[in-house]
Parts: C-alpha cells; structure tokens; sequence
C-alpha cells in the first residue's frame, strides 16, 4: 500500500532504516484522539532536524515521517495540535501490530525525504 497524504495520513509499510542520520528515538504512549490515534513526540521537528513544516493535507502543515514503533516500520506525519508534536497512528496499522490505547512504544523516527 503507498503512502498517501490526504484528508489523514495513511500508514504504509516502509524500509526505511532507523539508523538514518537525523534518527531521533523516544518512549512514549498510544493515546487515543478524537481523530486518531497519536504518541507524544517530545520535540519540535522544526528545531531538531533543521526542516520547515510543510502542507500535508488542506489546513494541516507538519512534517512526513518514516517511522518505527514496536517492530513495525511505516509512514506517516508529525503534527502541532495543543502546544505539542504528535506522530499520526492510522488504524490500520495500529490494529495489524495489536496496539491499544495506553500501550507503551519505542520510537524511532527520521523525516521522509
């Protein structure tokens, strides 16, 4: 499944390596959104890898992402909402890897090209 970056971002699988220069790591937890789901990001994207945000859908701006949580590698976007960065969970890739709200993750993130 390709990544597509419309109304909500879609999670897709990707090979992207964690190891990649600007790889920025972080323990957080799945919490439930009134959109989505999301985890904490504990730092500005803007700041920390030196890119703008940009547009992802009308009325969104923030920063595409190759991430890795748990084992399992995808795409999506880091996004401002109340004073805080968030990583976008889809769905479905939250149900495939059996993700719940409140479950503790290690993450691993690095911009998209």
């Amino acid at each position: 499944m390709a990544a597509a970056f419309t109304n909500v971002p879609t999670n897709a699988p990707t090979n992207a390596p964690t190891s990649a220069p600007g790889t920025r790591s972080f323990d957080a937890t799945l919490q439930a959104g009134h959109k989505q789901h999301a985890l904490g990001v504990p730092f500005d994207p803007t700041e920390a890898w030196q890119i703008a945000a940009r547009p992802l859908w009308p009325g969104r701006r923030g920063h595409r992402v190759h991430a890795s949580c748990g084992g399992v590698e995808f795409e999506s976007a880091v996004v401002a909402r109340s004073r805080r960065f968030w990583l976008l969970i889809d769905d479905e890739v939250r149900i495939a890897a059996g993700w719940k709200a409140g479950d503790h993750l290690h993450v691993d993130l690095v911009p998209a090209a």
